[in-house]
């Protein structure tokens, strides 16, 4: 069987010690003809605070893909990593949800508002096929249904191949799924260090700031000290477990200071503008 290449982008920076640039952006067959070209290494599509509708994320998906970009690369390698972001909280475990992202084919799930171990584990977990107990990375227990034809299909492997690769990073080397979780609020923040002591598997945490804002009674003020005291606490906490964090809002501004300062999952501006993204990429060395 013939090497498959990496395939997730975001993955493929951070292996190469490098940051990896995405955005949020509406599921939309138009959106993704305008970014398909972009230098974006994925996109996080919305589903938390848009609607959820998994076939507008199925034909979002398809126009993602160029034709002409395949050929000249010569290999299934997508030019942008297609992921989504689900509607339900932590608490709510709505594993069907991260189920039918990955069955479609995107690369990986964002999980909104994760405050305890048991979150983040379900959220790990919900990402996985099953295993016996005595097969190797058994833990965090796998609960994905069995159904990859759509999603084979789409990263344009064999059902074998995509077996191979359907699981999670970093916790899988080889694993082209990336679990990114949220720490909205000052519970899932006090348990970060356990979450990412005892739940392996979790790729990266990212700040939710407005959420966060909300708790703390300053909507909105993401760059007040006390914002910026937590970030920094939660930056801390991922560069000591090794676990990339990510920056929600990087803008034209605050690019430079957050490359920094250490993030490594960048969100870059809106759709409609580039210049964060170039600006943040030149910073990084990524022109």
């Amino acid at each position: 069987m013939a090497t498959i290449p990496r395939l997730n982008g975001f993955i493929r920076a951070f292996e190469n010690g490098q940051p990896a640039f995405s955005l949020f952006a509406p599921c939309s067959p138009d959106m993704a003809i305008d970014l398909q070209s972009s230098k974006y290494d994925g996109i996080i599509f919305e589903g938390e605070h848009r609607p959820w509708d998994i076939q507008a994320l199925r034909d979002t998906l398809q126009y993602l893909l160029n034709r002409q970009q395949i050929a000249a690369a010569g290999n299934v390698v997508p030019q942008i990593t297609p992921t989504a972001r689900i509607p339900a909280n932590g608490v709510e475990k709505n594993q069907f949800l991260a189920k039918q992202a990955l069955d479609i084919g995107c690369y990986g799930v964002v999980w909104p508002h994760i405050s305890t171990v048991e979150e983040a584990y379900n959220a790990v977990s919900a990402c996985r096929y099953p295993r016996l107990k005595d097969k190797p990375l058994y833990e965090p227990q796998g609960i994905r249904g069995d159904g990859p034809m759509i999603a084979a299909r789409y990263w344009g492997v064999s059902q074998a191949e995509y077996y191979e690769r359907a699981d999670v990073w970093p916790l899988a080397p080889k694993g082209e799924i990336l679990v990114v979780i949220q720490i909205e609020d000052t519970l899932g923040l006090k348990n970060l260090p356990d979450m990412l002591k005892n739940v392996p598997g979790i790729g990266v945490v990212m700040i939710g700031e407005g959420d966060f804002s909300q708790e703390m009674g300053i909507p909105r003020q993401t760059e007040s000290k006390i914002m910026m005291d937590i970030k920094a606490e939660l930056l801390s906490i991922c560069k000591q477990h090794n676990v990339i964090a990510a920056h929600p809002h990087v803008e034209a501004f605050n690019a430079e200071q957050v490359i920094a300062e250490g993030w490594r999952y960048l969100c870059c501006g809106a759709p409609r503008s580039y210049a964060t993204l170039e600006k943040a990429r030149g910073i990084a060395g990524r022109t």
